[in-house]
């Protein structure tokens, strides 16, 4: 006999459901195949010799040009049309700025151990041709060619740029410890000073100063100050010895300034044209625009300019409006250069992948005042930078202002950092509630919350455990001190013991979703990670004591180790993340069906993962258009409730021991025709263990047994997904001293079954599926990946519905 409910819902499941659809986001898809036909396009107009034809004399510029897209593009050293070019850009001559520019661009990316000469080379050509005499004005950039400089030939704000970026990615991999070499101080200096006095008084900049500004130029002028002072600038600590101060906080240095320009992108903004020129015949270099727009973004940090994701439009762009096509499988534009289709084509493939890089974490600007939340303004950045040399792994960072950002918003980075010296507790209770809220969404859709302690103030610590005690008021969600035994001391790297320092934790889910870093008690004055991480790149840090650099390496252990866990050493890039990610419920205007899977209650951690089955019916109105019940209820399984039900849920990650009334109810409520669904948490062997002595009880004649690989159940028979393989982890033993690890492998799914009448009525999984639903899934989870676990999970759901 089938459940009563059971009947009701197959209707709505054969005949569908009207489910409200959003705009289409951008499908990561779209962007690969439209990369894919852009790198097909310079292959295809490759010369036999390795080159691409020049432009305007620029010679092998625009060889250049498509190298550097190639690579970024995911293009390996070792297929043959890159491995052609590269061998004619090691015999280029240094004759102009943008040539070698863009040539030095290209050997830091492939290999700049093995071109460490020409790099070298260049950077000096380039320091030696900064223009040094002449206008104010003009000091301080750089002109078509090394001899321009000399003959009355002024610098200008695109070659200026272009020799900076130059400049930026060999200053990079030196600092990684790729090559040696150094820039002298006096080239950054006299940039800085060439781009600090261009700027318009309305914020942007122009070809040359007095000229009309531009968005290309002001990008070009954004991301040239954030790289000048990047290292100019002092960092907001100072060293004295063996002492740190934390509290020497450095001028403003370019804040203002920078924000002026980010202002005026804001109030010009265009995606489909070069800012101010739109729908005017003097549009020029649009596609460069948006070239060094995707710079500005990501060094100025920001995902959004105003209101505006500026990837994600940029990304429409080029994808869905000027997007090429298997008849045109190219970009062009019009205009100098840009109605080169090489040229064109390669600065789109630039913008595509340089804006795709990963985001590993978002600064969280709670205040107006820059001084409470930003008080070092290099942190995370630097962060950033020894995690992306450590995990080989190109990557970058944002700011995002909590107080306007949505769950959404918030979604888009893996991890938040809370940090500074004001207090991050909104003083106005709507403000508070708000926030706590939508902190509480980030964290239960699988956000992580990081937060530093500042050792100059109070007020960021108390008023931190007060916007935790908001966001978690349940009384079993309390910070809590992380022992030695937890996974976070050893998930990257190990910490000196003299390092070791409190951290604090909830525990949410599968997981500690919240670490904190409390400042040290009066008496023990001890530099806060951020501060630790704010000296890391320091001009000085050569000469700092060998205590100083001790503490600042612990520092990054620990920081490291705390992102290493936090992410799995996973992240996505931006076009792999959808821009909305809330469901906001399916709307089904016609009166049908609606599936209703519960979740049962038992002594063995029930709830440890509550948003498990939530997520599950998400994906499931996501995914399979099916009008579901979002807020799964947790019953008795003696509930007179349980036969609504089609499919119920249990899992768990202790042991356990039903009653004899529990036992007769799922025995009766299986052979009436549901399913029972079930998995162990985390891959917890204490549970799966005691599920399989209670089915034994329960079901004394009906083995639970494995599931077999080809079983209908995962196939598209019943409308879900072919899942012949699935990826799972399974952690790896630990040696002391060295990082955990997990190995991703690609296996068939390995679930054990019950079966009732020719059919399964109970289902369970001893590897995790719980954790990766809930997006908690951690190294020491042993259990399938987030998207198969959804897969196994909706494939699971589909077939109890129809047997």
């Amino acid at each position: 006999m089938k459940l009563p409910i059971l009947a009701t819902f197959v209707v709505g499941v054969l005949f569908g459901s009207i489910v409200a659809i959003a705009r289409a986001d951008l499908a990561p898809e779209d962007v690969r195949n439209a990369m894919k036909l852009g790198v097909g396009f310079l292959k295809d107009h490759q010369h036999p010799d390795g080159t691409w034809a020049d432009y305007h004399g620029q010679e092998g510029g625009v060889t250049a040009l498509c190298t550097l897209a190639l690579l970024n593009a995911g293009e390996s050293l070792e297929e043959e049309h890159v491995k052609k070019a590269m061998t004619y850009l090691r015999r280029l001559p240094a004759k102009t700025t943008y040539v070698v520019a863009l040539q030095t661009m290209a050997l830091c990316r492939a290999s700049p151990e093995a071109d460490q000469g020409i790099i070298g080379r260049n950077v000096e050509w380039l320091e030696a041709s900064q223009v040094r005499e002449g206008q104010p004005d003009r000091k301080g950039g750089w002109a078509y060619g090394a001899s321009d400089r000399n003959v009355g030939i002024p610098g200008d704000a695109s070659n200026a740029q272009f020799a900076l970026l130059a400049l930026y990615e060999a200053s990079r991999v030196a600092e990684s410890g790729r090559i040696k070499l150094a820039i002298k101080y006096g080239t950054w200096k006299l940039a800085h000073t060439y781009w600090s006095g261009n700027q318009r008084e309305d914020g942007s900049w122009g070809y040359y100063k007095g000229q009309p500004g531009t968005g290309s130029m002001t990008c070009a002028g954004l991301a040239s100050m954030v790289i000048v002072g990047d290292v100019l600038h002092e960092s907001d600590a100072r060293v004295n010895g063996d002492t740190i101060d934390c509290c020497a906080l450095a001028p403003k240095g370019d804040k203002e300034q920078i924000e002026k320009g980010i202002e005026w992108l804001r109030r010009n903004f265009h995606i489909d044209a070069n800012p101010p020129y739109a729908h005017s015949d003097r549009d020029l270099w649009h596609l460069y625009y948006l070239y060094g727009l995707e710079r500005a973004g990501r060094l100025t940090a920001r995902r959004k300019i105003g209101e505006h994701d500026w990837y994600r439009e940029g990304a429409e762009y080029f994808v869905h409006v000027a997007g090429p096509d298997s008849l045109t499988p190219y970009w062009k534009g019009h205009g100098p250069a840009e109605d080169n289709e090489d040229i064109a084509t390669s600065l789109a493939l630039l913008f595509l992948s340089k804006g795709r890089w990963p985001v590993l974490m978002a600064k969280a600007q709670y205040s107006s005042k820059e001084a409470e939340w930003n008080c070092r303004a290099k942190d995370v950045n630097n962060m950033t930078i020894y995690v992306e040399g450590q995990w080989k792994h190109e990557m970058t960072w944002q700011s995002v202002d909590v107080r306007k950002a949505t769950v959404d918003d918030l979604l888009q980075v893996p991890v938040l950092f809370f940090s500074g010296g004001g207090s991050p507790l909104p003083s106005d209770a709507t403000d508070r509630e708000k926030l706590a809220r939508n902190l509480r969404d980030y964290v239960d859709r699988g956000g992580f919350i990081f937060a530093d302690g500042d050792c100059c103030s109070d007020e960021f610590d108390g008023g931190f455990r007060r916007l935790m005690e908001l966001v978690f008021p349940e009384p079993e969600y309390r910070l809590k001190k992380l022992d030695a035994a937890h996974p976070i001391w050893v998930a990257e790297q190990k910490v000196p013991p003299d390092q070791v320092r409190l951290l604090l934790g909830i525990d949410y889910g599968c997981r500690t979703s919240v670490v904190f870093a409390p400042h040290d008690p009066p008496g023990a004055p001890r530099a806060s990670l951020a501060c630790l991480w704010e000296l890391s790149r320091s001009p000085l840090r050569a000469n700092y004591s060998s205590s100083v650099k001790a503490q600042i390496q612990g520092g990054l252990a620990i920081g490291i180790n705390v992102l290493a866990y936090a992410t799995n050493r996973e992240l996505k890039s931006k076009d792999l993340i959808p821009e909305t990610i809330v469901k906001r419920g399916a709307v089904d205007k016609v009166d049908r069906g609606k599936l209703y899977v519960a979740k049962l209650q038992h002594p063995g951690g029930c709830d440890a993962a509550p948003r498990a089955l939530a997520n599950l019916m998400e994906e499931a109105a996501d995914k399979l258009k099916l009008r579901v019940e979002l807020h799964p209820k947790l019953i008795g399984i003696t509930d007179a409730t349980l036969y609504d039900y089609p499919v119920v849920f249990m899992h768990g990650r202790n042991a356990f021991r039903l009653t004899d009334a529990e036992r007769q109810a799922l025995r009766d409520y299986v052979r009436r025709g549901g399913l029972l669904f079930g998995d162990a948490i985390c891959g917890n062997p204490a549970f799966a263990n005691a599920f399989g002595e209670e089915m034994k009880a329960i079901f004394p004649k009906n083995a639970l047994t494995a599931i077999p690989a080809r079983d209908p159940i995962w196939t598209t028979k019943y409308g879900g997904f072919d899942l012949a393989t699935v990826v799972r982890r399974d952690p790896q033993p630990v040696a002391a001293g060295q990082p955990m690890q997990s190995t991703l492998r690609r296996v068939p799914p390995e679930l054990k079954g019950i079966s009732i009448d020719n059919r399964y009525g109970v289902i369970f999984s001893e590897f995790d599926l719980s954790c990766a639903l809930e997006k908690h899934d951690s190294m020491e989870c042993r259990g399938y990946s987030r998207d198969d676990a959804a897969r196994i999970g909706l494939n699971v759901l589909l077939y109890g519905v129809q047997q």
